[in-house]
């Protein structure tokens, strides 16, 4: 379904603009490319300096392999089903449990969705709040700060609401569907800088580094891992407009690898050129420079416009429950001033990225496509695949339970 408008977006919506119904393999490639890289990936040099360099990577790829075997397990219950109104995930939790189904993915997708666009407010006051705290900005802000009680993160938080109220009031996507191939592009522009740095750094620097961090923190490693690779919702979209669907699976893991390659040697990189003075944004470790600026500056940007295209599944959702599926301004606005106080009260942004991927993406990743996968192929399964989707099921609900526990008390202990 594209962004045309004879049919309201809603969570399944593909981001690749207006695509033909059945898409090449090049094509798919890059859609999976876009439903799964985002801002997360700044906050992998950070993971890395808590987690170890090479648990990073271990956890990194673990996770990988673990998020392509349950987006296909989605594929396979759908096939199994052959019901043609299955375009969703929510769609698919209605055909397996009915209302209850739809609620709970209804529901994790809204926190999700809502959390990665919390965590875009974070960035942006976080970065724009360094970028600008010169002597001026800095006395100008702390005395903001006495009498108004708010850092220079907030005042920036603060200064994009207005200007998301407007955004997100937009009713159709079609004008803003091209942001988010800008947004990759901008991405992969400012890793490639950011890895360009990092390399020359190390070869100056050469930090100290430790390979393992020890187990205390494999569960905040693995749920910075899981938010980076949050995705899953998009897997049935994506293999519905693939031409050659029986080569849907392949394409999808040699996405994931690429994508895990890339992930792993950002993460490495940014870790070893700055050590224990790995920031949680990597960016903020590139110091002043026109250059550093400019990223940070395209950055926020590229986040600042993606805001209303990741809230839009929330959007359609609450619209839907609440509001006959009409349009409802205020409903919106509501949205985006709960998102905005979360941010304002959120003090890192790597620790918001655990939280989320400990809690949401754990459950949307893991717990519940091994869940329907074992409810519909249950009088057919091996015992080798029974086992599997147990081990992978509780595996997500041990993390979710431990990863939100550490990343909670992380962040209260800030």
């Amino acid at each position: 379904m594209g962004f045309g408008n004879q049919a309201k977006p809603r969570e399944d919506t593909p981001l690749l603009g207006e695509a033909p119904p059945l898409s090449s393999k090049f094509k798919t490639f890059a859609n999976v490319f876009i439903a799964i890289v985002g801002a997360g990936v700044l906050g992998l040099p950070y993971a890395f300096k808590r987690t170890g360099w090479l648990m990073g990577l271990l956890t990194l790829f673990s996770v990988a392999a673990l998020i392509n075997h349950c987006m296909m397990l989605l594929v396979y219950i759908r096939r199994k089903l052959g019901v043609s109104n299955i375009a969703s995930f929510g769609d698919l939790g209605f055909a397996v449990c009915g209302n209850v189904g739809r609620f709970v993915v209804d529901v994790l997708i809204i926190l999700s969705q809502a959390g990665f666009c919390v965590g875009y407010l974070i960035f942006i006051g976080t970065t724009l709040a360094n970028l600008f705290n010169s002597t001026d900005t800095t006395t100008l802000s702390l005395s903001l700060r006495h009498l108004m009680g708010v850092s220079p993160k907030s005042l920036y938080i603060w200064g994009c609401f207005p200007f998301q109220l407007g955004l997100n009031s937009i009713k159709t996507l079609t004008d803003l569907a091209p942001l988010s191939i800008f947004a990759d592009v901008v991405d992969l522009g400012a890793m490639a800088v950011v890895i360009v740095e990092d390399v020359k750094i190390t070869m100056v620097q050469r930090p100290q580094v430790v390979a393992f961090g020890g187990m205390s923190v494999f569960f905040y490693g693995m749920g910075v891992a899981v938010y980076a690779f949050e995705g899953v919702g998009m897997v049935l979209p994506l293999e519905s407009e693939m031409k050659e669907k029986d080569k849907f699976g392949k394409v999808l893991a040699l996405s994931m690898l690429f994508i895990a390659v890339m992930y792993g040697s950002f993460g490495v990189l940014g870790y070893m050129a700055f050590g224990d003075e790995t920031m949680d944004i990597i960016t903020a470790n590139l110091g002043a420079g026109l250059m550093s600026s400019l990223v940070q500056l395209g950055l926020c940007i590229n986040l600042f416009f993606t805001f209303p295209l990741m809230m839009n599944p929330v959007f359609e959702i609450v619209e839907r429950r609440f509001w006959s599926g009409m349009y409802c301004v205020w409903l919106r606005w509501l949205l985006v001033l709960v998102v905005t106080l979360v941010a304002l009260l959120v003090p890192n942004f790597a620790d918001f990225l655990s939280l989320v991927g400990s809690s949401v993406c754990c459950a949307l990743g893991f717990v519940l496509p091994t869940l329907f996968h074992l409810i519909v192929f249950n009088d057919e399964m091996e015992w080798k695949q029974r086992a599997l989707d147990w081990g992978i099921l509780l595996l997500g609900i041990v993390l979710g339970v431990s990863g939100t526990w550490s990343s909670l008390s992380e962040i209260f202990q800030k």
